[in-house]
């Protein structure tokens, strides 16, 4: 299969905080796309781009979240980024605000 084959996907990301005294979910940022991209690809690079764009607290717990139009759900937190550095793939860039983009880039 290549890049022509395959079929663009709606998805929607969040970027949320935990709030550890009521236990929750807060949604701290969110966007749409549609992209060729994977949807782990999509939410390492939101969070990676978020935490570079505003470094979070000590105590502060974030994970990025995208679903896909079919019902596909993949979540990611800062212990599941990739390590060291790495290369956002383009299909991945076009996908993201120009915020993250240029975090990620500063990064």
């Amino acid at each position: 299969m290549t890049c022509e084959d395959q079929q663009p996907a709606r998805i929607t990301w969040l970027v949320e905080l935990y709030e550890p005294f009521s236990q929750v979910w807060i949604c701290k940022g969110m966007g749409r796309a549609t992209t060729t991209a994977e949807p782990l690809d999509i939410a390492q690079a939101v969070l990676s781009g978020y935490l570079a764009a505003l470094p979070p607290r000590p105590d502060e717990v974030f994970r990025a979240v995208v679903r896909t139009g079919d019902g596909t759900v993949c979540t990611v937190t800062a212990d599941g980024l990739p390590e060291g550095a790495w290369e956002v793939a383009p299909d991945v860039r076009q996908a993201l605000p120009l915020y993250l983009r240029d975090a990620l880039r500063g990064g």
